[in-house]
């Protein structure tokens, strides 16, 4: 009995040793592995989210921004807005697929802290999406969602310039402008703004930029300015008036930019979480706030408040919030809100008069000023005591940040976009003939009317 009961004891210590032998085991070998798996982990809310956001922002484009541009152009001149939208959104997924996304977010040759090449532009190493696969993760997403959602801002970018050469520029020179652009000056700026460690704006100057104000707005809305410029004004611009052929359209797009900006904002978070619901919550009161400014400083001005002035309203202050969404709190939206309201109304009638260009749909004014305004007032409004989510730094030194990150955009953007646009003067041309223009692009670049002449 008693060796039957040390032999059952010997027999538990052994258990017991195997068992403590295991477990150290695991603490050795599998806990860095779990820990690793945990850092890496796919979140299924936080993918939920991206893909409803990429969708969002993808709506922005077609139908939203395509809808907004189309009922402000002339009624001969509709389809070719829309196919402008259309066409830029399949060319501008190829080029993201074929070197965009690489040339944007690759990272080789990036060092924290140090200004290298890999500085401004992404090497070529994703070329194709080399690598990346159904498990491939970006942070907590699948990175083939993160690819998709960088290529809806991609798309809609070029397209926001669209708007300032609208009813003149050849349909060929638009593809061949957008096409090198995108390449040679977005995918470069979206690098340096949102590359990470390394990266020009957000490392080395240290500037704030959540989802877009130097990256998109600013940079299409002075591309924007160039092109106008070198286009020329319309034929009649300063002795015939020029009204919208559809101002329903606009406020259906207008309404439906609105809503997918949500998507452009808060998705930017890049995960379902409470910086997501301060972006979405400061997007929807700078908004309202920069609507209702505008129809206000229109109503004083003109005697009358105007439904296309409160949707223009509208879209300043989404162009304004967004670099700060991600930052400031509920009273620097509404700041930013009627600043953006005012100078943007500013900026959309008498800047653009006193200076004589012919920005058909107020790319520069709305989106070039307004990101400026958007840039500059996340500097004041990211402070802590201020409502936003704090600073590392002052708030003299952060606007200053700011300040370097924009001078950056309008010099490159720019520079190279006005090479790009003389290149393609050079070779197809930029502007349709005067014939072809007075008919209207629908028939003299697309044999096709988008109204009923019964």
């Amino acid at each position: 009995m008693r060796q039957r009961c040390a032999s059952t004891s010997t027999k538990k210590r052994s258990g017991y040793t195997r068992i403590g032998t295991l477990i150290v085991i695991l603490l050795i070998c599998g806990v860095p592995g779990v820990a690793m798996a945990q850092e890496a982990s796919l979140d299924s809310g936080d993918t939920a989210w991206m893909l409803t956001s990429t969708a969002l922002v993808l709506f922005m484009t077609i139908p939203g921004l395509a809808l907004f541009y189309g009922g402000l152009v002339r009624v001969q001149n509709v389809l070719s807005v829309l196919m402008q939208c259309f066409a830029l959104t399949g060319l501008i997924t190829i080029i993201w697929v074929i070197c965009g996304y690489s040339l944007a977010f690759n990272t080789d040759g990036m060092e924290a802290g140090k200004i290298t090449l890999a500085s401004f532009v992404g090497g070529l190493g994703t070329m194709f999406l080399r690598g990346i696969g159904v498990d491939t993760l970006s942070g907590t997403i699948p990175e083939t969602v993160f690819i998709t959602f960088q290529l809806t801002f991609a798309i809609i970018t070029p397209a926001l310039i669209a708007g300032a050469f609208a009813e003149r520029m050849k349909f060929s020179a638009m593809l061949i402008f957008s096409i090198l652009w995108s390449i040679i000056v977005y995918a470069p700026l979206c690098h340096m703004a949102w590359s990470g460690d390394g990266s020009l704006f957000g490392d080395i100057i240290g500037a704030l930029d959540f989802a877009g104000g130097t990256v998109v707005h600013i940079n299409a809305g002075i591309a924007a300015l160039i092109a106008a410029i070198l286009v020329g004004k319309r034929l009649g611009y300063q002795t015939t008036a020029m009204p919208p052929h559809s101002l329903t359209l606009t406020v259906v797009g207008a309404s439906m930019l609105w809503v997918g900006w949500f998507g452009f904002n808060a998705g930017s978070a890049v995960a379902a979480d409470g910086a997501a619901g301060m972006a979405m919550l400061v997007t929807q009161i700078s908004t309202a706030t920069a609507a209702v400014a505008w129809m206000f400083v229109e109503w004083a001005k003109h005697g009358k408040p105007s439904a296309l002035g409160i949707v223009t309203g509208a879209v300043a202050g989404l162009v304004a919030i967004t670099p700060a969404s991600g930052s400031v709190g509920p009273i620097g939206a509404l700041v930013i809100g009627i600043v953006s309201g005012v100078v943007c109304f500013w900026g959309a009638t008498s800047l653009k008069s006193q200076l004589g260009y012919d920005d058909s749909l107020d790319a520069f004014g709305v989106h070039g000023i307004g990101g400026i305004v958007g840039a500059l007032l996340t500097g004041v409004f990211a402070a802590e005591g201020l409502g936003g989510v704090g600073l590392d730094k002052s708030i003299g030194m952060q606007v200053w940040a700011q300040f370097l990150s924009i001078v950056v955009t309008l010099i490159w953007s720019g520079v190279l976009s006005f090479i790009i646009l003389k290149i393609v003067d050079a070779t197809v041309g930029l502007r349709v003939e005067e014939d072809e223009e007075r008919m209207g692009l629908d028939l003299s670049q697309h044999n096709e009317r988008g109204y009923n002449l019964s």
